[in-house]
C-alpha cells in the first residue's frame, strides 16, 4: 500500500513542482509523510494500519524533488561525482533505521520505532528554510529576480561576485505535461526509461524478498522447507505465522545494506568514464548473470556472498537511472518525467513478491530466469537509450 500511495501521488506532485516549484513540493511531501507516519504509531486495527501507510507513500513520492533541486544547483563537471554520493546518506538512513529496530522492538514495541523514526521528517522541515528554491525553476517560469537573489546568496558564501549584467534565459509559456513525454522528441526516451524503472524495481525489492526466501527457508540446491502455504499439522491451530526476527536477522539486514554501500565508487568511476547509458546496461547485465548464479549448488557462504553483489548492483542500477533521468529532461518537464518514472517504478516494486516469494516456492529457476530475464531486457533498454547525458548541460525549455 505504500508503493500503491506512492504509485498515484508521484504523477501529480510532478506536475506541481513544475508548476509552483520543487521546494514547495518538497516541504509538502516531508511534512505529510511524517504526519501520517506518526498517525500510523496510533493505528487502532490492521485497516487503519494500511490506509495510513498508504498516504504514507504518497507523502514519499514527493521526496525526489530533493534530488532534482541538487541537480539543476550543481555544475555539469559535478553531477557525475556528487549525486551518486547521495545514495550515502540514503544507506545510512538504511542503518540507522535497523539499528533502531533491533533495539526498540524487542523492547517497547514496532510502535515506538515508527513513532522515534517520524522525529527527522519533522526536523528537517526547520532546515528546509535555509534551503532555496532551484534557480532554473525561478527562470523558468519567469521569476529572474528570485533566480538572481539566490545566486547572490551562493556567491557571498562563495566568498565570489556574481557575473555582471542580466539573466538572459528563455522562459516557457506552458510548464511540463505527461503529454510533453509522449511528444515525438521524448517519446522514444521516455518509453525506455519507463522500462528501465519497471525493471530495475523489480529486480530491487525482488533480491530483497528472494534474498530472505533462500537464507531462512533453506532453498540451497533445491532442498529446504516446504513451499509457502504448506503449513505443519502442528501448526494449523496457530492464529499468526510470522515470527520475531532474531538479532541474527538484523544483522544479516545491516550487512546487506553495507553490500549496497560497496560499489557506490565503482558505480561513479562508470559513469564519468563511460557515460550513464553504458555504465547502467553493463550492470544491468551483470545484475542479470548474477541472477543466474543463485541457480548453481553452493555452500551458504557463496550464496550470501552472491546476494551481497547483488545488493551492491541493484542499488546502482537505481542510482544511475535516478541521474539520468533528472538529466535527460528539461527543467520544465524535470519533475513530471521523475515523477512519472518514480509512478511506474511502483508498478515492479508491488510486482516483485509475487515472483521472489510465491513462484520462487514452486520454482526456484522459474523465478530467477525471470529476474534475469528483465535485467536483460533492461540493459537492451540502456545501451539504445538515445541520448547520453555524460558531460550535457541541463535542458532548460523544450
Amino acid at each position: 500500500m505504500v508503493f500503491f500511495g506512492y504509485m498515484v501521488f508521484s504523477i501529480a506532485l510532478g506536475l506541481l513542482a513544475d508548476r509552483y516549484g520543487r521546494l514547495k513540493i518538497l516541504v509538502i511531501s516531508f511534512l505529510w509523510g511524517a504526519y501520517f507516519s506518526l498517525l500510523t504509531s496510533f493505528a487502532p486495527s490492521y485497516g487503519w494500519f494500511v490506509f495510513l501507510r498508504c498516504m504514507v507513500g504518497c507523502g514519499v513520492s514527493g521526496h525526489a524533488q530533493g534530488l532534482i533541486i541538487k541537480t539543476e544547483f550543481l555544475p555539469k563537471k559535478f553531477r557525475g561525482y556528487m549525486l551518486p554520493l547521495s545514495q550515502l546518506f540514503w544507506l545510512a538512513g538504511s542503518l540507522l533505521i535497523i539499528g533502531l529496530g533491533s533495539v526498540v522492538i524487542p523492547t517497547i514495541g514496532w510502535r515506538w520505532l515508527i513513532r522515534l523514526a517520524s522525529i527527522p521528517g519533522i526536523i528537517l522541515v526547520l532546515v528546509f528554510k535555509f534551503i532555496p528554491e532551484s534557480a532554473r525553476f525561478n527562470v523558468s517560469v519567469g521569476r529572474f529576480q528570485a533566480a538572481t537573489e539566490t545566486l547572490e546568496r551562493i556567491a557571498r558564501i562563495n566568498r565570489s561576485k556574481t557575473p555582471e549584467g542580466t539573466l538572459k534565459e528563455p522562459m516557457s509559456e506552458t510548464t511540463g505535461s505527461f503529454c510533453d513525454l509522449l511528444d515525438r522528441k521524448y517519446l522514444r526516451t521516455s518509453l525506455q526509461i519507463w522500462i528501465i524503472w519497471l525493471g530495475i524495481s523489480f529486480a530491487y525489492y525482488g533480491v530483497i524478498l528472494a534474498s530472505s526466501e533462500l537464507l531462512e527457508r533453506n532453498l540451497l540446491c533445491g532442498a529446504g522447507q516446504p513451499p509457502l502455504g504448506a503449513v505443519e499439522e502442528k501448526d494449523v491451530r496457530r492464529p499468526c505465522y510470522c515470527n520475531m526476527l532474531s538479532p541474527s536477522d538484523y544483522k544479516t539486514m545491516i550487512i546487506s545494506t553495507v553490500g549496497e554501500i560497496s560499489l557506490i565508487p565503482f558505480n561513479i568511476l562508470g559513469i564519468n568514464l563511460l557515460g550513464r547509458r553504458w555504465a547502467l546496461g553493463l550492470t544491468m547485465t551483470t545484475t542479470g548473470v548474477f541472477f543466474l548464479l543463485l541457480m548453481i549448488c553452493m555452500s551458504s557462504t557463496g550464496l550470501i556472498a552472491i546476494l551481497f553483489c547483488l545488493r551492491a548492483l541493484v542499488s546502482a542500477n537505481f542510482n544511475t537511472i535516478y541521474i539520468y533521468t533528472a538529466e535527460v529532461y528539461p527543467t520544465v518537464m524535470r519533475a513530471i518525467g521523475m515523477g512519472t518514472s518514480g509512478s511506474i517504478c511502483r508498478i515492479g516494486a508491488m510486482a516483485a513478491p509475487f515472483i521472489a516469494q510465491v513462484l520462487l516456492s514452486a520454482s526456484i529457476t522459474g523465478a530467477l530466469c525471470l529476474f534475469a530475464c528483465v535485467c536483460f531486457i533492461c540493459a537492451i533498454s540502456a545501451f539504445t537509450l538515445p541520448i547520453e547525458t555524460k558531460g550535457r548541460a541541463l535542458q532548460q525549455v523544450k
